[in-house]
Formats: C-alpha cells, structure tokens, sequence
C-alpha cells in the first residue's frame, strides 16, 4: 500500500472510530494534513482553527499565510513538507485542547509520523510541544533541536503569535533558519 493510501486509511479509522464525538459534532470539517508523504520536515500545529474548520485544510487562515512566508523564506513550500495538527477537529470557539482530546488524537499523529517518517519534526506553539515534551517551556527551548524517541523536534513559537505579538516575528523567523541547518 502507497504512503497516500496509508494516510488516508489513517484518515478514514477517525472517522470510523468516531474519535472525539463532541469537537466533530462542531466542526465543518476534519483537517487531518496535507503535504508530501515523503516530506523530510513535518510541521505539527496545536489544532485547526476557523479557516482551516470551513476549508478542512491546516494553516490556511493568517498564521498559514505566514507559514507559507517562513517556508518560502528557507527555500521549501507546502508541497515539500507535511503540515497537521495535534487535534484533527477545531475546538469550539477556538479554544485550547484539552488533554483528553490531544490524547484522543494522540494514536492517530502517531500513525502519520510512522507513514511520513520525517528527518525532522517541528512542533508549533506550546500545546505541540509539550505533547512530545510534556516538561519544556517553549520559551526557554524554541529554536533549539531536542531528541524525541528517534526524532530531532525542534520547537518553534506558532506562527500566530507573530500576529498577536510583533516583536515575535523576528525570532520565529530567526528560529525557522535552524531548519536548514538541521536538514544539511
């Protein structure tokens, strides 16, 4: 079987399992990831948000446009890597996941990283984070590469907080540099 098929088999079993009833109810549609199914660099956001719940695509409101931007700026595009998300459903009202929902999900992420295999994951925002390092603050370990299990993990700020916070566009763009070095 295809890593294509692999992937949407993954898809299809949420569905099936009807994982997380509550946030599907909610939401428009599942945004379960895109990109290249041999991507070397696999972003893993927190959850979608409204854009991505009327798209049922990852990334594609204000912070996405900035993603697009932070990749281009490196030299890749969407097409190069694997954009997802810890929740596979927007949360109501945009808030954060709970910890029995990012577990809910957790087996099905973990699929997708076991079809992908990435060189290099990148968690995006505190909640990625700390799903693979349950004990770091993000602000004391952004753009510094960690191990995870047989991974590199290299935290990095969401890139909405760009948008909420100016002054953090500099360091995530000076954080989204470390991706080159760590793909040499």
């Amino acid at each position: 079987m295809s890593k294509q098929a692999r992937l949407g088999q993954v898809r299809a079993d949420i569905i099936q399992n009807n994982v997380c009833p509550n946030l599907a109810k909610t939401a428009k549609h599942l945004v379960f990831g895109e990109g290249s199914p041999d991507a070397k660099v696999m972003f893993i956001g927190e959850a979608p948000g409204k854009n991505e719940d009327l798209t049922g695509r990852p990334f594609v409101g204000a912070a996405g446009k900035f993603l697009d931007e932070l990749l281009a700026g490196i030299g890749l595009n969407r097409q190069d890597v694997y954009i997802t998300s810890i929740l596979k459903y927007r949360p109501p009202n945009n808030r954060d996941p709970k910890p029995d929902e990012k577990d809910a999900f957790w087996p099905y992420l973990s699929a997708q990283l076991e079809v992908i295999r990435p060189q290099l994951l990148v968690t995006l925002g505190r909640h990625s984070t700390n799903c693979f390092l349950p004990d770091v603050q993000i602000s004391k370990v952004h753009g510094v590469p960690q191990r995870w299990q047989n991974y590199t993990l290299l935290p990095l700020y969401h890139p909405a907080a760009a948008l909420y916070n100016g002054s953090q566009r500099q360091t995530i763009i000076d954080d989204f540099t470390v991706i080159t070095t760590l793909l040499r």
